[in-house]
């Protein structure tokens, strides 16, 4: 898989996981073609899958979160407005973009805001475009539920 077709992936799918087992696809697991033991990182396609992910993670078409049994997870801007009609319904903490960013010493840290600072004018407005019953539908789709906790 290249980083473009990563992309594809999440648009197609709408939500992803980076990794791990889930009610929604999982990135690493499908670039490995089968379920990873442990760390991605050790897998022989891991290389993939990191380039893969950092494509997704620097798209402005998908937000990073934890929606998803808190792990990282890919939300696709065309089900931006179904989490925003919904907000309601989920933990607010997991609707937080997050962002990994390096500071000037080298370390890695994680860069949080919080819903809805991310989310931009156009897709407020969608989200009042649309009802409940239609968010909901979009997201059992794309393979949640809006009053899922996971």
């Amino acid at each position: 898989m290249t980083p473009k077709q990563a992309l594809s992936f999440v648009k197609t799918n709408g939500i992803a996981l980076e990794s791990g087992r889930g009610p929604v696809p999982s990135l690493a697991q499908t670039i490995a073609g089968e379920a990873i033991r442990g760390s991605w990182w050790a897998h022989p396609k891991g290389h993939a899958i990191f380039l893969c992910s950092r494509a997704i993670r620097e798209s402005k078409d998908v937000l990073v979160c934890r929606l998803v049994g808190g792990k990282v997870t890919y939300v696709h801007r065309r089900l931006w407005p179904a989490l925003v009609r919904l907000a309601e319904q989920f933990d607010a903490h997991r609707l937080a973009a997050i962002r990994e960013v390096h500071t000037a010493t080298g370390k890695h840290k994680i860069k949080v805001t919080v819903f809805p600072g991310w989310v931009p004018s156009e897709i407020i407005r969608a989200a009042a475009n649309i009802t409940a019953e239609q968010a909901a539908e979009m997201l059992r789709i794309a393979g949640i539920s809006p009053t899922w906790k996971g």
